[in-house]
């Protein structure tokens, strides 16, 4: 009786013991993305991307949650402290456009969780906490002056959103146009939701520039792609990494031939070389996604998805080294595990971040395509 009682108390002890220890939690990701409103045609392939993550990293189950934003900053910063405070995410992927993911990093930064964004974060926001998923606005603005510079381009008309993503490159053209040899002689812009753009084409129209450069993305930036033609402009246009999806040709119609993008290589991944370091996770991504939602439904904004889980699938298992998922110590070890585990090379390039750089993308990241009956060309 006296052995029973000590072995009841001993298993008491031992129970006592486990219970003052915490439940570790899986691996959990929290994505914000607008899958409603003015930047679902993003959402959506970042929504259907995710649903092609993996179920486990290094072992350990993986935890989704995505939350619709409906592209408004304001419930993408609601949907991040979610996140944060009631689910303990141990990382925070959100949001398609620029100004909700800007918040999505100030709330990041505050309470200490790593966050991939799959928009262009601005300088002074990609750092600390966040990383950067799509190629930087400078990056992508010296591959476009420059191809105007040889097009022969110097007087340049501008049409863009009335929010940062349109400030970025106008922003880029203050900074970098001169070293090309370019001028602006207009500047208009358009609100996302706007379904005209009539007044601002006629005045960029009107100032008789060699080409026009479109700061917009989406379908948003076949408004004025369209619009220019209607008005006769028959000058190159330019078009930024946001325009190129194969809605935005099917929109643009005509009207997009010969227009010159930047783009990510992913769209492009099958024309690659067989040497590039990002056709075979191009392929991998076009592959799986083509074959779950059908030919032609690939866009580099999904491919973002696919990217922030190549690089977690290789910094998750540094950080497990060090901490258990669902703690302070883990997520300061996957900061840490981005921010210095590199090269990562994925559909967009390949990412070397550092604690002074946050984008991680060089000239790899960046290709620049043609349009013409409706398909991407690869410009050789």
């Amino acid at each position: 009786m006296k052995n029973s009682m000590i072995r009841l108390g001993a298993l008491a002890g031992v129970a006592f013991t486990l219970a003052a220890f915490p439940a570790f939690a899986d691996i959990t990701i929290g994505v914000t993305i607008p899958t409603t409103g003015p930047g679902a045609a993003l959402g959506i392939p970042l929504k259907n991307s995710v649903d092609l993550w993996p179920t486990e990293i290094a072992g350990e189950k993986v935890k989704v949650i995505v939350l619709d934003d409906a592209g408004d900053p304001s419930l993408a910063t609601t949907n991040a402290r979610r996140f944060a405070n009631d689910d303990k995410a141990d990382v925070i992927v959100g949001t398609a456009l620029v100004p909700g993911a800007i918040a999505v990093a100030g709330v990041a930064a505050e309470v200490g969780v790593p966050h991939l964004a799959p928009s262009p974060l601005p300088p002074p926001v990609a750092k600390g906490w966040s990383f950067v998923l799509p190629q930087n606005a400078e990056l992508v603005s010296r591959h476009l002056f420059a191809k105007m510079k040889a097009d022969g381009v110097k007087t340049l008309g501008y049409i863009g959103f009335s929010d940062s993503y349109g400030n970025q490159w106008v922003d880029q053209f203050k900074k970098l146009g001169a070293e090309y040899g370019l001028k602006m002689v207009a500047e208009e812009r358009f609100a996302r939701p706007d379904t005209s753009v009539a007044g601002q084409v006629l005045k960029v129209v009107a100032a008789r520039p060699d080409a026009v450069f479109i700061g917009a993305s989406g379908t948003g930036a076949a408004l004025p792609q369209l619009g220019l033609r209607e008005r006769g402009f028959t000058g190159p246009i330019y078009q930024t990494i946001g325009a190129v999806t194969f809605d935005f040709l099917r929109i643009a119609g005509k009207s997009a031939n010969n227009t010159v993008f930047a783009s990510g290589p992913v769209m492009v991944a099958e024309d690659q070389p067989d040497s590039s370091e990002t056709k075979a996770e191009g392929l991998a991504y076009v592959t799986a996604y083509e074959g779950k939602y059908g030919a032609g439904t690939r866009t580099q904004f999904g491919s973002h998805m696919q990217d922030a889980m190549i690089i977690l699938k290789k910094a998750v298992p540094v950080a497990l080294a060090k901490a258990k998922p669902g703690t302070k110590e883990f997520r300061d070890a996957l900061r840490d595990a981005i921010e210095n585990g590199g090269p990562f090379p994925v559909t967009h390039g390949v990412f070397q971040f550092s604690p002074s750089d946050h984008y991680g993308l060089d000239d790899r990241g960046i290709v620049l395509l043609t349009a013409k009956d409706g398909k991407f060309n690869l410009i050789k």
